[in-house]
């Protein structure tokens, strides 16, 4: 009971710098737009091509949740554990969800799933099309590096306290990695983590494409990674809500596709992202 009391202080007091941090002002000396990135290309790819999988699989499948979601916890999570999937919950640690349902997570990372970053506050640039949703204060394109590199370091203390792991990957919300001047701030984080989705530079592109699927079917999802599979590397697939919430799938799609893939596990490596990547950087080493 002392213990839980702690962790509680402790998520408490994270929680609380973490609001006061997202009532600051932010102050820049330019507007100037930016352009926003995009996950790496072929010519940016320029290292490895080809993976020998555990299991001699013809690919890995990352599956990531983001933004920590009440459907999550409800939806997903349960499908995943009933057919033996480990998969990523990339969190972002301001919302109520993770504070509100904090033993749910904590167990989700007990059960295997990697609980990672996306920022306290899920900061994207607003100068990019359709994102009148961006709140001013959270405007990225207006943001210095350290300003950001601040928070996604609370982050992921924040993380830490929840479930005591210190290797995680991150995920930049909206796929965004520039400030103010058009300034990239992965140089300034990279060595925090296992890996940033989207962004391994000393990999090829069949490793770094990202699909964020909303409102398709099974056989969608199905025909996807058995077509990306051919070119082996990583099949990343970024979920938001799971039969609730928003970017949505049905649950019927979700857990058809969990079940295929859950059937073809000689095919198909589904593991959580940290896991993948760090069976990949030993790879590289040898």
């Amino acid at each position: 009971m002392l213990k839980q009391t702690s962790d509680r202080v402790v998520i408490r007091f994270l929680h609380n710098i973490a609001i006061a941090l997202l009532t600051m002002t932010i102050s820049v000396s330019s507007t100037a737009k930016p352009t926003n990135e995009k996950p790496i290309t072929a010519e940016q790819g320029k290292s490895i091509q080809h993976i020998t999988w555990p299991e001699k699989q013809l690919v890995a499948v990352s599956l990531s949740y983001d933004d920590a979601l009440d459907s999550h916890l409800d939806n997903a999570l349960p499908a995943l554990n009933r057919h033996g999937l480990r998969a990523s919950f990339y969190l972002t640690l301001a919302s109520p969800v993770v504070r509100q349902r904090l033993e749910e997570w904590r167990a989700a990372a007990k059960q295997g799933h990697e609980l990672g970053n996306h920022s306290l506050f899920h900061g994207c640039s607003k100068s990019e099309d359709g994102r009148d949703w961006v709140a001013d204060h959270l405007d990225l394109s207006q943001r210095t590096i350290t300003d950001v590199v601040s928070e996604i370091r609370l982050a992921n203390d924040y993380l830490f306290a929840i479930d005591g792991k210190q290797h995680r990957t991150f995920t930049p919300p909206c796929g965004d990695i520039r400030v103010v001047n058009q300034q990239s701030f992965l140089q300034a984080i990279e060595r925090e983590f296992v890996a940033i989705k989207g962004y391994e530079t000393e990999l090829g592109p069949s490793f770094n494409q990202l699909w964020a699927p909303v409102n398709v079917t099974a056989e969608q999802l199905i025909a996807y990674v058995e077509h990306e599979g051919i070119n082996g590397g990583v099949i990343n697939i970024i979920f938001h809500g799971v039969g609730g919430d928003h970017l949505s799938v049905s649950t019927t799609a979700h857990n058809r596709f969990l079940a295929y893939l859950a059937k073809h596990k000689n095919r198909y490596w589904v593991m959580d992202y940290v896991s993948i990547m760090e069976y990949i950087n030993g790879q590289k080493s040898h």
